[in-house]
């Protein structure tokens, strides 16, 4: 009875740290740029939190533009100080100047709760978002990190 436990835990850890390797690239190359003072695209981090149980991680993200208003959100995330994931969502912005208006929306899959969506504002070197799935609630608090 143990064995199949032991196998599904081992697969959903395969599963949220697979992207887990872009992600730290994607990073340490965003780190080793000038990073911006304004806009959206370039590094964050901070932590983010779940309204509905009080649940709290790390979080980092990589913003990265595809157009003219539309962003590529590479997040890393950490959950019971053990368990990491990494997962991109694409961000639209309506504006060109701060603030930064921002939504988007992508599905996790159904292990990682399904459909979550994201509004938010970035200004002043801030990030801060809220994001809802049918299973939770919570926000993102993110600032530039300091210059390597």
């Amino acid at each position: 009875m143990r064995r199949p436990a032991q196998i599904l835990m081992l697969g959903i850890l395969c599963i949220l740290t697979s992207g887990c390797s872009s992600f730290h690239q994607k990073w340490k190359t965003a780190l080793h740029q000038p990073i911006p003072s304004s806009g959206l695209a370039g590094p964050w981090e901070g932590h983010w939190v779940s309204d509905k149980n009080g649940h709290t991680g790390r979080l980092r993200c990589v913003m990265t533009q595809t157009g003219a208003n539309s962003y590529d959100a590479h997040f890393h995330a950490v959950f019971w100080k053990i368990l990491r994931a990494a997962y991109e969502v694409p961000f639209d912005s309506a504006e060109t100047a701060e603030p930064y208006h921002f939504s988007g929306q992508s599905d996790l899959g159904k292990l990682a709760g399904g459909v979550y969506s994201y509004d938010g504002i970035a200004v002043a070197g801030d990030f801060n978002a809220t994001y809802h799935s049918k299973y939770d609630h919570g926000r993102f608090v993110m600032r530039r990190p300091e210059p390597k």
